[in-house]
């Protein structure tokens, strides 16, 4: 395991480019178990989670070569339909591999997934809507086994809109016969482009983004070449560095239209931001605002991603923020590090109130999980003195090199291995 070592203080500011989109990624490499043809898929950050993906990829039967920022996935040997429990554990997207899995093979053998211990991430959204497409499923033992002779086109509903629950009906059902509508969609960019790759492909799916998705199933679909959108949140990470620090920061590459929430809460503590072209620029006053109150939501709300970040920033605000986490019950795991580093934050259920102090002083703090592990950098890297953050494992699972990255923009931060 790695550690992060941080002196606080510096100023940040420049420019540097935004990754490719985690979220956006993993069930695009999932989908290109479909075809059984080439694929080039661009922009594909270097990630941990996207390297598990290429070992579930791999275990499949498919093969895998990264050149640059490019993966190339040629699944035409493909033959494998279970995921070994060891690869689940290690990350819970890896779900999204059911709905490719059963569409390709009419079968498919998975353990429950794992990934950060945020909360309570049940997976029965995916399997009541997969039942509904004609798929047995039975759970024993921790594997979940699924079979169906043919896929048929439903109408579902989701009683939430679940980000994965949509991406794997829409994967399961794009070669299904006959229509399916998922109505209470998730609406998120990353499920636009999951929409994207699949209708390039030759899928028939319309309304991607909307709460209405409808795809007509067809019978074949194709290799084809696709570029991953930037990652709005890990945008949102950096832009918030430069608010932490009183800097300027500038993001070549980000989608403004992909952050409305987020930028909306950035003008309310008073930083100044830029769109020009696919550039994005925030300059941050010298103290920041509080906000009233964060209220995570789907999208296009304020994510649950980015609430451990803004609390950092509210930490050292004027003011008193109130946040409300309505996605997941667990996600305030961050906060005992952060009174660590001298921040006055009360939590309540899934209500945390925080008092913004004066500054916050270097400690030793463990990321214990991934948008934690983000918080904490920028406390550090607004923190008088030095902070060592360990488990930079759960910060590798979501931004490139974050080190290259925040150095680019001026700061006093190094990777040791410990």
């Amino acid at each position: 395991m790695g550690k992060l070592i941080i002196n606080g203080g510096s100023r940040l500011e420049g420019e540097i480019k935004v990754q490719g989109a985690k979220n956006a990624v993993l069930p695009i490499l999932a989908a290109t178990v479909l075809n059984g043809e080439k694929n080039v898929i661009t922009n594909c950050p270097h990630l941990s989670d996207v390297e598990k993906t290429i070992d579930v990829l791999e275990s499949l039967g498919c093969t895998v070569c990264r050149q640059g920022n490019a993966l190339i996935v040629d699944s035409s040997n493909a033959s494998g339909h279970t995921i070994a429990e060891e690869l689940m554990r290690q990350m819970r997207s890896s779900i999204i591999f059911l709905g490719a899995i059963i569409a390709r093979f009419g079968k498919a053998v998975v353990s429950m997934p794992g990934g950060c211990e945020i909360g309570n991430r049940p997976i029965d959204l995916h399997l009541k809507a997969l039942e509904q497409l004609g798929i047995h499923i039975e759970e024993e033992h921790g594997y979940i086994y699924c079979t169906a002779d043919k896929l048929a086109g439903a109408d579902i509903h989701l009683d939430f809109p679940s980000v994965g629950a949509t991406e794997n009906i829409m994967l399961a059902s794009c070669m299904a016969d006959g229509t399916t509508t998922i109505t209470n969609a998730a609406r998120e960019p990353e499920i636009i482009d999951l929409g994207a790759f699949l209708t390039h492909m030759g899928a028939d799916v319309r309304g991607a983004g909307t709460d209405v998705i409808r795809i007509e199933g067809v019978k074949k679909l194709y290799g084809i070449e696709h570029e991953i959108i930037p990652d709005r949140i890990v945008a949102a990470t950096y832009l918030a560095a430069g608010a932490a620090t009183g800097g300027t920061v500038s993001l070549r590459g980000a989608n403004a239209g992909h952050m409305e929430a987020m930028l909306s809460a950035f003008r309310e503590m008073g930083c100044d931001i830029a769109c020009e072209k696919s550039r994005l620029i925030l300059a941050a006053p010298k103290k920041l605002k509080h906000l009233h109150t964060v209220r995570t939501l789907p999208y296009p709300g304020f994510p649950t991603d980015i609430q451990s970040p803004f609390m950092t920033l509210a930490s050292i605000a004027g003011g008193t923020t109130v946040f409300v986490e309505t996605i997941f019950e667990n996600r305030y795991k961050h906060v005992e590090e952060l009174t660590r580093m001298g921040a006055d934050i009360k939590v309540d259920g899934r209500v945390a109130i925080v008092r913004g102090v004066d500054r916050l002083s270097g400690a030793n703090v463990v990321a214990k999980d991934l948008r934690g592990g983000a918080a904490l950098t920028l406390a550090a890297l607004a923190a008088d003195g030095t902070t060592e953050i360990e488990n930079t494992c759960y910060i590798d699972r979501g931004y490139e090199c974050i080190e290259r990255e925040l150095a680019a923009l001026g700061a006093d931060i190094k990777r040791t291995d410990i």
